[in-house]
């Protein structure tokens, strides 16, 4: 299967990583290392940031120092799940709007059925960093992805935390141009179109639900 994917390899996100897909990590463990990995990772995606240079006045004397040139960063979970990696990414980058897309996946189907959609007003001039914990069947996010440039985006990430090589191929094909992140690849879904090896589900995981 011809993919392509960015998997970030950090130590601390893969030893992180390591503990959140353990049965055993209880719904607190779960959310505090999925809001540490996401700012992780919002650190590893952020590297190419266009930077301007600027003088600054020390206590000593004037420095030629670069700062981030203008960009309008949003971040827009997917529903419900995405919202468990919001935390990291605003912490990073307090001056990000927050967008929100719900979407459900039909249990018959596996297909996205689109309910919720709120994002902020200057679509056209953001850079979007779309975050969800699952790539698995990928219909979800290219569904989002579509969403967000029917409504005017032009540049677009996707982040996550776990994928598979079908989410993956999904989203490549429909979206070539947008590139994908993760903490790892896994091996393919299974019958109930669920991550294998994975983490189970996500949003039950973050909210305690069931």
């Amino acid at each position: 299967m011809d993919i392509k994917i960015n998997i970030i390899n950090h130590p601390l996100i893969q030893h992180k990583l390591s503990f959140i897909r353990s049965k055993d990590t209880g719904t607190k463990d779960f959310r505090e290392m999925l809001e540490e990995i996401s700012l992780l990772m919002a650190y590893e995606i952020t590297r190419d940031l266009p930077l301007e240079n600027v003088v600054i006045e020390t206590p000593v004397g004037p420095a030629n120092c670069k700062v981030i040139a203008g960009k309008k960063i949003a971040v827009v979970p997917i529903l419900r799940a995405g919202l468990g990696m919001i935390s990291g990414f605003i912490q990073l980058i307090p001056t990000a709007k927050v967008g929100h897309v719900g979407l459900y996946r039909d249990p018959e189907t596996l297909k996205p059925v689109e309910y919720y959609c709120k994002l902020p007003s200057d679509v056209s001039v953001r850079d979007f960093i779309v975050v969800d914990p699952m790539l698995a069947t990928g219909g979800s996010a290219a569904a989002a992805i579509t969403l967000l440039k029917e409504k005017g985006a032009k540049n677009i990430k996707l982040v996550c935390l776990v994928a598979a090589p079908e989410g993956t191929k999904v989203v490549n094909d429909e979206h070539p141009d947008v590139e994908i992140y993760t903490a790892a690849l896994d091996e393919h879904l299974n019958d109930h179109g669920y991550i294998v090896p994975g983490l189970g589900d996500a949003g039950d995981r973050i909210f305690g639900t069931k």
